[in-house]
């Protein structure tokens, strides 16, 4: 997953199994049936027919938290008008347990179950669903079908096989890596019904699908087929426009990858929102074996846009190798109403991350300037977090209260926990060997059937590499000693000097100075972190609310238009913010100036030959 933070930084109970363990009494697969065509009151009826069962009671869930978001996003929220129906059509009694599972009784009795899903995209604040892992209900033009927000499963029937039967509008096609296994046309010719075959509950949540207005375009890299399907609802861009870049990024991703990549096809699913009206707030991309759903705003420009997309989905493909192919048995077995979740976050979202910046550098795509400003950028925002915290004790508790606003430094220390890996292995190696190296190894010992055990990761890793790696994850992974970049930089010739720079109103780089509340839709100004120059004359606060601005009001839906007003400031211009602090609110003004902001920047020495060899092994390869 890569929350991007372009405006905002949008940021288990324990279910007791019956003791009569219900199994179904063939291997008929699960029908999960999902009306498209009769939609009511913006709402989609799902029917999920587990064939004859034997026992006296029976769960059925709707996920609390599924694969990669590492939140509790409860989607049995958006289920209303819950049935359960026996064979004769009958409704059978039934008790809502908590926000996400429903016991029916007599469990032997059961036919199936029925329901209505409401969608998230349209719910203000989306009720803390991160938008693309959240779902979308927009008649005869688009349906976001996260599977997760739409099918549930019934108790200990999770590794059955699945059928899934949509009905839908012949004006909308779906975008998705799935194969159908068959199309059924209706008594009517204005729809039909597409049916695909799955192994078991996971397959179905990590096969996203997209029905929308035609609009895709496939290209092959190699042996893979790359589908783009895109939805822009005032028609700013097409899959054509966004195909050139996307080629090129996925190009030299496999060229990065080599042979460690087997993914045979890949859909990306874009999702355009129109920040004009109530749509999705929260943007990013959520990741899965062989595809990736994206949701941006609509309205940014081009240039935006394909450099978001290539930071974005390289994220999102780059899971492919960890924690698709490289993956606990806490991801393995994941329990989607009480998981456990795994310590090694560094790996799954950091190693991630740094790879999505060290390929570009890698192939060519940017310049190794550029690449250490990334870098800079990232170790100036990990410092806004505690640098003490042992960072597998974080990853292990990040559902908690204490931990769960860390998350978002897993794309920040979790990818220097790479890169200083990364040259601690090239150093070792004499440059030989890297940190791609070591994920290849650890794929061919595993791959995507075979999870590790989380408390042995570390200890196999030393095994593939040096004994010295373990002083490495002692001290900086699991230990409570930061990482002294400035040593790590020495071993291949660069340095560290501070620098004054400018920056955005509200932005530093693709860091923002603001977050929001997305159950208020307030906009927030962000605890533990620098302003720029403006913000401080200002006399910003964090955790100050803002209110409006020259009498504008501004919430999460504005926030871009927000920003997008203030470039357009004039020098000495008397900008007033009014906020709110500690339950007062306030006017502040000063005047508009090109705020600037005092960084870091990572430069090169080139006065020693084993240390610029180094460099280039570790940048090149």
């Amino acid at each position: 997953m890569k929350k991007f933070l372009f405006t905002l930084a949008l940021l288990g109970t324990l279910y007791s199994c019956k003791t009569t363990q219900l199994q179904p009494e063939s291997k008929q697969p699960i029908l999960a049936s999902l009306d498209l065509v009769n939609i009511e009151d913006d709402k989609v009826k799902v029917s999920v027919n587990p064939e004859r069962l034997t026992g006296e009671e029976i769960s059925f869930y709707l996920p609390k938290i599924i694969p990669g978001t590492y939140s509790n996003n409860n989607f049995g929220q958006f289920i209303e008008d819950f049935k359960a129906l026996d064979y004769k059509g009958n409704e059978l009694e039934f008790r809502r347990e908590n926000e996400n599972t429903w016991v029916i009784p007599k469990a032997s009795e059961l036919d199936k179950v029925t329901y209505l899903v409401n969608d998230s995209f349209d719910i203000e604040g989306e009720e803390g669903v991160f938008s693309p892992s959240g779902t979308n209900i927009s008649e005869d033009e688009n349906f976001v079908l996260n599977l997760h927000g739409f099918v549930g499963y019934f108790e200990n029937l999770t590794e059955e096989p699945y059928r899934l039967e949509i009905t839908r509008p012949e004006t909308v096609i779906p975008g998705t890596a799935l194969s159908l296994a068959e199309i059924k046309n209706g008594l009517e010719t204005d729809y039909q019904t597409d049916i695909f075959l799955l192994n078991r509950y996971f397959e179905v949540i990590d096969n996203p699908i997209m029905y929308s207005l035609p609009d895709t375009t496939s290209f092959m890299v190699e042996d893979m087929e790359v589908l783009v399907n895109v939805y822009s609802p005032n028609k700013k861009y097409t899959s054509e426009d966004i195909k050139p870049n996307i080629e090129k990024m996925i190009s030299a991703q496999k060229r990065f990858l080599g042979e460690i990549d087997n993914t045979g096809k890949y859909a990306i699913l874009l999702y355009l929102s129109d920040t004009e009206e109530q749509d999705a707030r929260g943007f990013g991309a959520l990741e899965h074996h062989t595809s990736t759903v994206v949701v941006l705003p609509e309205m940014m420009q081009p240039e935006q846009l394909q450099e978001t997309m290539t930071d974005v989905v390289s994220h999102e493909f780059f899971h492919i190798l960890t924690p698709l192919n490289i993956h606990s048995e806490e991801i393995h077995y994941f329990d989607y109403n009480d998981p456990e979740m795994s310590q090694h976050l560094w790996m799954y979202e950091g190693v991630t991350e740094y790879f999505a910046n060290l390929f570009q550098v890698n192939q060519g795509l940017i310049d190794n300037e550029e690449f250490y400003n990334r870098i800079s950028e990232k170790i100036e925002v990990s410092k806004n977090y505690d640098d003490t915290v042992p960072f597998t004790k974080m990853s292990r508790n990040i559902l908690e209260p204490e931990y769960k606003d860390s998350f978002y430094n897993v794309y920040q220390k979790g990818a220097l926990i790479g890169l200083a890996l990364d040259i601690r292995l090239r150093e070792l190696s004499g440059g030989e060997t890297g940190l791609l190296d070591l994920m290849k190894r650890l794929s061919e010992k595993y791959g995507k059937d075979q999870p590790f055990n989380d408390d042995e990761l570390i200890e196999v890793i030393v095994d593939l590499s040096y004994p010295e790696i373990q002083e490495f994850f002692d001290k900086y992974v699991t230990g409570s000693t930061p990482i002294p970049y400035n040593e790590f930089f020495e071993k291949v010739g660069l340095e560290e000097e501070e620098f004054t720079t400018n920056s955005g109103y509200f932005l530093v780089g693709q860091t923002p100075y603001i977050d929001g509340n997305p159950d208020t839709g307030e906009i927030i100004f962000r605890e533990n972190i620098s302003f720029n120059s403006f913000l401080d004359e200002l006399g910003i606060e964090g955790g100050d609310i803002l209110k409006s601005i020259n009498g504008q009001e501004y919430n999460i839906q504005s926030a871009y238009n927000m920003v997008m007003t203030a470039e357009s400031w004039k020098e000495g211009e008397e900008v007033t913010f009014v906020i709110e602090r500690d339950g007062e609110e306030l006017n502040l003004s000063a005047k508009a100036h090109q705020p600037t902001t005092t960084s870091s920047r990572i430069t090169e020495k080139d006065d020693d030959s084993t240390q610029v060899n180094l460099r280039e092994a570790w940048l090149k390869g």
